[in-house]
């Protein structure tokens, strides 16, 4: 039974021989088996190696050998990252015809001791909120397979939310990393830019080796403690350093909702508004702020994101922004995120909605076919999904995603944690509070524990 324990739960049993290794990766891979046909979450498995590692990782600690901190613990690694025998296909078969050896996170995460088993599905280059391709198909959502479990890190919420895998890793240009979580009820951390190596991420091309402006690369978990526990792994140099354990009383939090020209649904809004009652409740205390000025924040944005993806497309549709363009924008985000960090001064952190709706029905239409419904009929554009993240991704701010509640169609809400640059582990012990107060992660009751 260990579908909804978290990872260092895992772990915790591994250290005191309650479980071995090759069992909880059997435990894994049944569950995936059991679930699979509903939400078809990891899309390839090299089954035979992780059971070797398993294997190997239980005669070491049979034998009383120095481990890594993931030493024993099944994991599913993203298809936007290389994994030895794996590579990397970003859902385009002809990406998988190559060598490639392990990504820097992957690597990491092996050296820990991971036994890494297979991976999880995601859009076409990463390039959707939505975790569908012709390769490997679509990928649904637990908590309703007629939804989306969003993207591009769909494929890895859906699997831990469904329990398939307790630790993934993702990458968030977009919303990536939180949009997923958000959308399946689990755990995510997009950290400050810079702070986890890019190296073996696909896109961009494979083999690139500069750092892909706005995009991150970080943990998904069932829970806060274990963000912090995959961050510290594949986190390149010293981590931020760790902050004393917090506790809501007396803590100070900015609530970011009220946003005129940032599309929200009514029913987004009342979890958020009740989370935030929530907390006051418990000693915190809340102030409503406006960061900073969204009608600089969104165009700024989404100048320096079609700069950014429009280098992985087809030499046909080159990219049109000059240089100059480009300057003028970074010294915009760079003046917004002097904007930002003054927010930070009388605040521990801010909480703001990560996207207008909850999961919506698969819509595999173009783009500009596309939009977004709100439970009372409104219709948002579905670029509006780019509101709410914008701030973090811009001005390369560390953000934390957890739970916050359901909404009235019963399907998951989360908040984003958001912190002052380099402030991960600011962000990460203010969601560990909120966990240890509230409470966290829930199974979706479509997919009880086997």
């Amino acid at each position: 039974m260990t579908d909804t324990l978290d990872a260092t739960a895992q772990l915790q049993m591994l250290d005191v021989r309650k479980v071995s290794a090759v069992e909880l990766l059997d435990a894994a891979v049944q569950r995936h088996r059991a679930c699979h046909a509903q939400i078809n979450a990891v899309v390839t498995t090299d089954l035979d190696r992780a059971r070797r590692q398993a294997g190997a990782i239980d005669e070491r600690r049979a034998r009383g050998e120095p481990l890594g901190a993931l030493a024993g613990l099944p994991m599913t690694i993203k298809d936007t990252f290389d994994v030895e025998g794996m590579p990397a296909s970003a859902g385009l078969k002809d990406l998988l015809n190559r060598p490639a050896g392990d990504a820097d996170v992957v690597a990491r995460t092996r050296q820990a001791g991971a036994v890494i088993w297979g991976k999880t599905n995601t859009p076409v280059m990463a390039g959707d909120w939505q975790s569908f391709n012709a390769l490997y198909g679509t990928t649904n959502n637990p908590w309703n397979p007629e939804r989306t479990p969003g993207g591009s890190s769909g494929g890895a919420a859906a699997a831990l939310a469904a329990g398939v895998t307790a630790l993934e890793i993702g990458s968030d240009i977009g919303g990536s990393l939180r949009v997923p979580a958000n959308f399946c009820g689990v755990f995510s951390h997009k950290p400050t830019w810079g702070l986890v190596s890019q190296a073996g991420h696909v896109p961009p091309a494979p083999g690139t080796v500069a750092s892909r402006d706005l995009n991150v690369v970080g943990p998904m978990a069932r829970s806060a403690r274990d963000l912090r526990l995959l961050l510290s792994v594949i986190a390149q140099g010293s981590t931020p350093p760790e902050t004393a354990p917090m506790t809501l009383k007396d803590l100070k939090l900015g609530l970011w909702l009220d946003e005129p020209s940032f599309a929200l649904d009514s029913q987004v809004r009342a979890v958020i508004e009740a989370f935030a009652l929530q907390l006051q409740a418990h000693g915190v205390t809340i102030e409503r702020v406006r960061p900073v000025d969204v009608e600089v924040l969104t165009p700024t944005y989404r100048t320096l994101l079609s700069a950014a993806l429009a280098a992985d497309m087809p030499q046909a549709d080159p990219p049109t922004l000059s240089h100059a363009d480009w300057l003028a924008a970074d010294e915009t985000r760079a003046r917004l995120g002097q904007q930002a960090h003054g927010v930070f001064d009388g605040l521990v952190a801010i909480i703001a909605p990560i996207t207008p709706v909850t999961a919506f029905a698969h819509d595999h239409r173009p783009f500009g076919d596309r939009s977004l419904q709100s439970s009372a009929g409104e219709i948002f554009p579905y670029f509006s999904i780019l509101d709410w993240i914008a701030l973090a991704t811009a001005c390369g701010l560390p953000a934390t995603a957890l739970p916050a509640g359901q909404a009235a169609d019963g399907l998951p809400v989360g908040v984003q944690i958001i912190g002052p640059r380099g402030g991960d582990a600011r962000t990460l012990a203010v969601a560990q509070a909120i966990e240890d107060a509230l409470g966290g992660f829930t199974a979706p009751p479509a997919l009880e524990p086997s």
